[in-house]
């Protein structure tokens, strides 16, 4: 049944202006919001932090939301009401969200019923606001947009962040020869914990030609790509016959030669999650269930943030060193 009472307040992130991470505020008068029909509301345990909301509070994103906003998508917590309509779903019950109507850098959000998932008991708040977007993103990439194929191999741009780890764990339990790239020692052994059969330090001048030694002529099937403004003309080089790059992440433009997709007949496919349909977040959330499941999903969570250092979050994800897991927010 929805909440009745209108007059409980909240901590929650507010966004009143598009800018750098100092628009975002951090306010302890916000309604609580109430679960209309079809959707329920989350006391929020953990909210994943993903670059694509930095990109958002920045304005310079395609998608713009009405301000103010509260941002956050991957939220994981603890069902508190339900709206009419809801069937799946009842107080108390471990959740985690692909997405939320009223934002999850907050203690409560309310999220469509469909875009909420059972929280395994294996997995605690922290792993679970690790799942959303980056697992059902790297699903995408290799499967739904990619292709990928058992004995096949995938090359891991960045493989120490959210959804490199995703795409390295999935990939590997589905068969596929897993190379990662990372900025750090510490980056690549846990790209090598985490599936990879091999990693590379991205910020060696000669990993490119280390790259190549390894896949020999034949080169890589797939490569998942997480900076294509930096990359994807050095991505085009790799690629095996028929290979393809799949863009996940972008932070600018950058110049290449398209005689280099022609000479092998290769592709470059842009990934949203934002445009997947309801059977293909289905197919996502069954075949990550499974792998809870059977063991082999793991998050890995990085950094973690008090709501009131949510600027900071902002600032480290974009500017860090290098990345090691999934970033966090912690209610």
């Amino acid at each position: 049944v929805a909440m009745a009472a209108t007059s409980r307040v909240m901590r929650a992130v507010r966004v009143f202006e598009f800018g750098g991470p100092e628009v975002l505020k951090l306010q302890s008068d916000v309604l609580v919001p109430i679960p209309k029909e079809n959707q329920v509301l989350i006391k929020v345990h953990a909210c994943g932090v993903n670059p694509v909301e930095t990109y958002i509070r920045s304005g310079t994103y395609a998608r713009k939301p009405a301000l103010p906003y509260t941002p956050g998508s991957d939220v994981s917590g603890v069902i508190e009401g339900v709206g009419e309509h809801v069937t799946a779903f009842k107080k108390g019950d471990r959740v985690f969200t692909l997405e939320t109507v009223s934002g999850g850098y907050a203690e409560y959000a309310v999220a469509a019923a469909n875009r909420v998932f059972p929280l395994p008991d294996k997995l605690d708040f922290r792993q679970g606001a690790a799942l959303g977007v980056p697992y059902f993103t790297a699903y995408r990439a290799l499967f739904q947009k990619g292709c990928a194929k058992a004995g096949e191999s995938v090359l891991v741009h960045g493989a120490s962040g959210g959804v490199g780890l995703a795409a390295c764990q999935i990939a590997r339990a589905c068969g596929l020869k897993v190379l990662g790239t990372a900025g750090t020692e510490e980056g690549m052994n846990v790209i090598l914990r985490n599936g990879a059969h091999q990693a590379f330090n991205h910020r060696d001048p000669n990993y490119i030609e280390k790259i190549k030694e390894c896949t020999g002529l034949g080169g890589v099937d797939i490569i998942i790509e997480m900076l294509s403004n930096v990359n994807l003309d050095a991505d085009l080089q790799l690629l095996a016959h028929a290979g393809r790059v799949m863009v996940v992440g972008c932070r600018g433009r950058i110049e290449i030669n398209p005689r280099d997709t022609m000479s092998k007949e290769s592709s470059i496919i842009g990934v949203s999650l934002f445009l997947a349909t309801e059977e293909e977040r289905h197919e996502c959330a069954t075949a990550l269930l499974d792998g809870i499941e059977a063991g082999w999903l793991k998050p890995i969570v990085g950094s973690e943030y008090p709501l009131e250092k949510v600027a900071k979050a902002h600032e480290d994800i974009i500017c860090s060193s290098g990345a090691r897991g999934k970033m966090v927010l912690l209610l």
